[in-house]
């Protein structure tokens, strides 16, 4: 699923990648998408029977969390960058941070009942949902949940039946990357990635998930109206197998998938790939490099999927109040500045950006929400639609069996 760099990351508010990263990188997600576990039969409703919480009592004295890397930082990658250690002190949790580096990681850890949360992405979150390893919150005891940007609050991704499942933390867009000196005419749409004549065959990059079946989804949606497509993660067999077909002709002009982020600027460096999906903190790095590699990005007229990631409250911790402090501490304004700009990601709390430097949030459409509108933030496709009508949808194995195979 998602893959980061795992214990250093980069600044992106000065876009300087830390060297310690490049030795740290986790493996391609799709090698074990389908291995993962499917929500589509357990759908309808959590298995949990965690009692949602209404008050945050005293600390345990511990808190056991599953993180992307930066997330929770404690200085021991830079003595600067630490957000943990005042946390212990004001809340006496003390704080194991297990590093993950896929998404499927994640969902297998939490599994275990070990951890107290975890920063979930949207393909994973609603298998943790359907699977009861996370529990309801009580948004009341969210000290920080109504500055968080509307458009992350009760999504498909991160509520059930009316019920909210975790505490918004940042988001990004995927976005449309180009070499602006090879690439001479700025692409925007889609289309270019999709072209089995373009001049840019085999420089061309896809993400390596199961969600880049939703991007083809998106696309079509906009190109074949007859397909009617309306959700992308909520795909009939006629629309799944154009989406998919999509992308097994795109397979020719692929170059190389991409997970592992810090090869990814290695061959757009050396001009091996010059055009596909990116991440707004990979051009800046590029762009910030000695010397500079000339890339644009441009959010495509289609749209375009995005993550989002949401701290989530195992249903089976044993530290659920020192959670509960960890997720007020980690999405207050300060904290979220910090780790926007570390991480390289829009804050979810909107007052982040009085604090975040300027130009940051507006780089990252931190509160754009025409921007917003445009995405279809990752979320785990079950056979019970999730754009609530009756079809019969194909649910997430189905997705990941065919990613494997759309790859070969």
């Amino acid at each position: 699923m998602k893959n980061r760099p795992s214990t250093s990351l980069r600044r992106v508010g000065g876009a300087v990648a830390l060297a310690a990263a490049l030795a740290l990188i986790a493996t391609s997600c799709g090698d074990d998408s389908t291995t993962a576990s499917d929500p589509s039969d357990s759908s309808g409703a959590t298995a949990s029977t965690m009692k949602v919480a209404e008050a945050i009592g005293d600390g345990e004295g511990a808190l056991s969390i599953v993180v992307w890397a930066g997330y929770a930082e404690d200085g021991t990658t830079s003595p600067e960058y630490d957000w943990v250690t005042p946390f212990e002190k004001e809340s006496s949790c003390q704080v194991d941070a297990k590093v993950a580096n896929t998404s499927d990681e994640m969902v297998e850890l939490m599994k275990s009942g070990d951890y107290d949360g975890v920063s979930a992405s949207g393909n994973a979150s609603l298998r943790l949902i359907a699977s009861g390893d996370v529990a309801a919150v009580n948004t009341a005891l969210l000290d920080n949940y109504n500055d968080v940007a509307p458009f992350l609050k009760m999504q498909n991704y991160n509520s059930k039946n009316g019920q909210a499942f975790g505490q918004p933390h940042g988001w990004g867009a995927n976005l449309l990357q180009y070499n602006a000196d090879v690439v001479t005419e700025a692409p925007d749409s889609w289309g270019a990635v999709y072209d089995a004549d373009s001049p840019n065959k085999g420089k061309i990059t896809a993400y390596d998930d199961w969600t880049t079946i939703a991007d083809a989804a998106i696309y079509l949606k906009s190109t074949k109206p007859d397909l009617k497509i309306g959700d992308p993660y909520s795909l009939d067999q006629t629309q799944f197998d154009a989406a998919v077909q999509l992308l097994k002709d795109q397979k020719p002009v692929i170059g190389e998938y991409w997970s592992d982020y810090l090869k990814y600027e290695e061959a757009v460096t050396n001009g091996s790939i010059v055009l596909g999906t990116t991440w707004q903190t990979i051009a800046n790095t590029l762009t910030a490099a000695e010397p500079p590699v000339n890339v644009k990005t441009v959010l495509p007229k289609e749209g375009s999927t995005a993550w989002s990631d949401t701290w989530m409250l195992s249903s089976k911790a044993k530290h659920p109040n020192c959670m509960y402090k960890w997720m007020n501490w980690v999405s207050s304004p300060e904290i979220q500045a910090q780790i926007a700009q570390y991480y390289g990601q829009a804050p979810a709390n909107l007052k982040a950006c009085d604090i975040a430097e300027a130009g940051f949030c507006d780089q990252y459409h931190a509160a754009d929400e025409a921007f917003a509108k445009q995405l279809y933030y990752w979320t785990v496709p079950t056979e019970k639609c999730l754009d609530g009508s009756d079809r019969a949808c194909i649910g997430f194995k189905k997705w990941a069996e065919a990613w494997t195979e759309v790859k070969g």
